[in-house]
């Protein structure tokens, strides 16, 4: 009996032992767990474990394919692996465990050692920053040490994004401008950073000025007279409206240059020239010089004609939209005159200056305005006061002690109830319709008058035309046929006033 029983666990026994052997041959899976990448100068741990192992096991840390880095001894526990990371660091790391026997090689850790940013300086292609608009340029953050880096602009203390400018891109260590404007100018810095895990290490460049120009537009010519004592004295202004100093003008008189001035801060330049009233001192011409660009402005003819002719005034009515009077404007019109003064009198009182600021001293004309050098007086207030008599005089404006020339008086009444023009051919035309239609009304019943009579006369005596005449009568009848006669014609008659 008790060798049956030997038999049958004989079975088992052979199952256990095979058990022992084939788990005894299967190698172990340790798992290594650690950083990816660490700052330079850092310490970093690697941890292994060998999870389907319950016996002691001895843990091996190798980098770069089989190379032995450091050893633990036999535990239970995972082994921890401590390292200061540095520039021979980098690489990739496995983890070999021991146990009863058996071997396994735990999967790959690749560690990245990151160099913290220093020193970073920003760069520019064309050097210098210096260009024209429209033209590209290429702004470069270049450190002096680092690794894995990120990289943040700034303009003007605000960071670039690429919604900041349809010209402008971000495009790694660069920012690229594709065409400068205006607007680009300014102070740009750059700041390198990199990150491990939660920790950032950066660093800020200086700030790196960039300078847009821009081009000159054409140049445009005045000229102005004075008087100085006996003699007259004459100025030509050149000048533009866009460009980036300096710029050099200078001034063309007969296409010969008699002055050249650069301007450095200002995009006007000043030129003194002889100047006689009624005299032609020729043709001048501005030529404007930049780094790239050389233009000349149109010809002027440098004739100053004194003020003479006839002087008018005339007066328009502004209305608003409810056909109420707003405002009114006068005008001076000058016969001819190359620098006139305007003057204007209300009641033979002269109007202050557009330029009268005395709050001390109320003027003769509060509500008012002058435009177009003087030559447009607004009454922007209508009332009994701006009532009046008004007249503009002229004289040259070089020459203060030089005559008037006036124009007549013009009469501007203001009442409270106005009538406007409007409201006038308005009331015409409903008097006109009314009367053409009280004319048209009456023909129409004289003719349908008219033809009713007809209607009455004719059935009453149809054949009116054709009765004969009366004969003669004797001469002892004249009377009676006097009578006769009479009381025919007074019946004839009778009936055409019917009629």
């Amino acid at each position: 009996m008790k060798n049956l029983q030997t038999l049958h666990l004989l079975p088992i026994l052979a199952l256990a032992s095979l058990f022992v052997e084939i788990s005894g041959s299967i190698s172990l899976h340790p798992v290594l767990t650690g950083p990816d990448k660490a700052f330079l100068g850092s310490r970093v741990a690697f941890r292994c474990i060998a999870p389907d192992s319950s016996l002691p096991v001895a843990y091996e840390l190798m980098r770069d394919s089989g190379v032995l880095f450091a050893t633990a001894l036999e535990s239970d526990q995972p082994a921890p692996f401590f390292l200061k990371v540095t520039a021979t660091s980098e690489g990739s790391y496995q983890c070999r465990a021991t146990a009863g026997g058996r071997t396994g090689v735990s999967n790959s850790v690749k560690l990245s050692v990151v160099i913290p940013v220093s020193h970073p300086r920003v760069t520019s292609e064309p050097f210098p920053a210096v260009v024209y608009e429209g033209s590209p340029l290429v702004l470069s953050c270049n450190v002096a040490k680092g690794s894995h880096l990120s990289y943040t602009w700034f303009f003007n203390k605000k960071e670039v994004t690429a919604s900041t400018s349809p010209f402008l891109r971000l495009n790694g260590n660069k920012l690229v401008m594709e065409k400068a404007t205006p607007e680009h100018a300014g102070s740009y810095y750059c700041m390198a950073w990199s990150s491990v895990q939660d920790i950032k290490r950066f660093s800020s460049s200086t700030d790196f000025q960039v300078t847009v120009k821009v081009y000159v537009s054409k140049p445009r010519l005045s000229f102005s007279i004075s008087k100085e004592g006996g003699s007259y004295c004459g100025n030509v202004t050149c000048w533009t409206t866009r460009g980036s100093p300096p710029v050099n003008f200078s001034l063309l008189l007969d296409d010969k240059e008699v002055g050249s001035v650069t301007a450095t801060e200002s995009l006007a330049a000043w030129f003194p020239v002889a100047m006689v009233p009624g005299l032609d001192m020729g043709v001048a011409r501005c030529r404007v010089n930049s780094e790239v660009q050389e233009l000349m402005s149109e010809p002027v003819t440098l004739v100053v004609v004194p003020v003479r002719g006839d002087v008018e005034v005339e007066v328009e009515y502004l209305f608003r939209a409810d056909s109420k009077m707003a405002a009114a404007r006068l005008s001076c019109q000058i016969g001819r005159g190359t620098f006139p003064h305007v003057s204007w009198l209300l009641n033979d009182s002269v109007l202050p200056s557009e330029t009268y600021v005395d709050s001390h001293i109320q003027p003769v004309l509060s509500h008012y305005a002058l435009t177009d050098h003087r030559r447009t007086l607004f009454l922007t207030k209508l009332g009994p006061e701006e009532s009046g008599y008004y007249r503009c005089r002229v004289r040259d404006s070089y020459d203060e002690s030089g005559p008037w020339v006036e124009s007549a008086a013009v009469l501007v009444r203001v009442t409270g109830v106005l009538t406007t023009t409007t409201e006038v051919i308005t009331i015409a035309f409903c008097c006109f319709l009314l009367l053409s239609l009280a004319v048209g009304v009456g023909c129409v019943y004289k003719m349908f008058d008219r033809e009713r009579a007809h209607a009455h006369i004719a059935p009453t005596n149809p054949s009116y035309e054709a009765l004969p005449l009366p004969g003669p009568t004797p001469v002892s009848g004249g009377k009676q046929a006097d009578a006769s006669s009479a009381d025919c014609d007074v019946q004839s008659q009778t009936v055409e006033v019917t009629v």
